[in-house]
């Protein structure tokens, strides 16, 4: 096939475009090339897909069988692009998120459930998307969504992806943990080390995504891996395993780290109370090809990459991702305390 990648040279985009050519596919990446690191055997076009001038030297005696955005954000950018794009491509697919779901994650959702009214004309700017709050971002996602279906004349493939994991990973969930769990000493554990988890590895969904390019899927798609995939304990002892670390796990309870103002997902990566979280139907994907590596595997894998020298491409959200030493340790002394008094000793 001959792809269009826009982006490609972050996790996500990147990681398409590598396994794209791979499988001897014929792939033209299109960013700005301030960010990353262009792919090897691609056609590498850098321009800003918001100058409509640079959208229209991209297409410029180029044609492609599909386009694969993992680049869009602001909705009146990503349907001026989907309708410059509309002649020249068979196909659109959109990596959008499951924050298009104003009920997640408080409540499990399905491709069926209620997504945020944001209209498909809506403007503004993608430079700030990393910092943007959780409704906001996923507000202008659901508006790209309905951009691009609106623009693109041929079929149109949104694929809706949960936590993504795995090398190349810039927003430092699984990374972090890896990097606490090989320095040692008493790691916090958050919550129940039972609790089931279904982080989807990258290389999963780039497999998934090119898989359903060649079979001419459309419509709708959650991706993530199965309900019930994996646990969180069972991902950091995987962490251990590979680390080759002295960490001791302490599992501390939700209520405590709640009570203690300890914020969800970003303060301890991937911990999270909401029911919904870990609940994302997408039997859809899975019985239209996706299919999922265990967590283990994944965790080995960012290890290796880690190990080799590698480091996550920048990005604003990393900043906000981790536990304080200092304050990890005073959680787990006022912890064994809690405990001696909970025992009454």
């Amino acid at each position: 096939m001959k792809l269009l990648v826009l982006g490609g040279t972050r996790f996500v985009g990147r990681l398409i475009a590598e396994t794209a050519v791979e499988r001897g596919h014929s792939v033209t990446t299109f960013n700005r090339g301030r960010t990353g690191s262009d792919v090897g055997g691609v056609e590498s076009v850098h321009g800003d897909r918001e100058d409509t001038a640079d959208l229209a030297r991209l297409v410029n005696a180029r044609e492609w069988d599909a386009v694969i955005d993992t680049s869009g954000y602001v909705p009146a950018v990503v349907g001026n692009a989907a309708k410059i794009l509309s002649s020249r491509a068979s196909a659109y697919v959109f990596m959008s998120t499951v924050s298009v779901y104003p009920n997640w994650p408080q409540e499990s959702v399905s491709e069926s459930s209620p997504v945020y009214d944001c209209a498909p004309d809506v403007t503004g700017t993608a430079a700030d998307s990393a910092t943007w709050p959780a409704a906001h971002y996923g507000s202008y996602k659901a508006g790209c969504e309905r951009a691009v279906i609106a623009a693109f004349d041929s079929p149109v493939l949104i694929l809706r992806p949960g936590v993504i994991l795995g090398p190349h990973e810039n927003v430092g969930r699984l990374t972090w943990w890896l990097s606490r769990i090989a320095a040692g000493g008493r790691v916090l554990a958050p919550g129940d080390e039972q609790r089931t988890i279904q982080p989807l590895d990258v290389r999963d969904l780039a497999e998934f995504t090119l898989h359903s390019v060649q079979t001419g899927a459309a419509g709708t798609f959650n991706v993530t891996a199965p309900i019930g995939h994996g646990t969180f304990g069972g991902l950091l002892d995987a962490c251990v395993d590979e680390t080759g670390s002295d960490s001791e796990l302490e599992w501390v309870d939700d209520a405590f780290l709640l009570a203690n103002g300890i914020s969800q997902w970003t303060e301890i990566p991937l911990w999270r109370t909401y029911p919904g979280t870990w609940r994302v139907d997408s039997g859809r994907a899975i019985a239209n090809g996706l299919r999922c590596r265990p967590v283990s595997a994944t965790v080995a894998d960012t290890w290796q990459w880690l190990s080799a020298g590698h480091r996550p491409v920048p990005s604003a959200r990393q900043a906000h991702h981790g536990l304080d030493r200092d304050k990890e340790a005073h959680l787990l002394t006022l912890w064994k305390l809690h405990l001696q008094s909970e025992s009454g000793s």
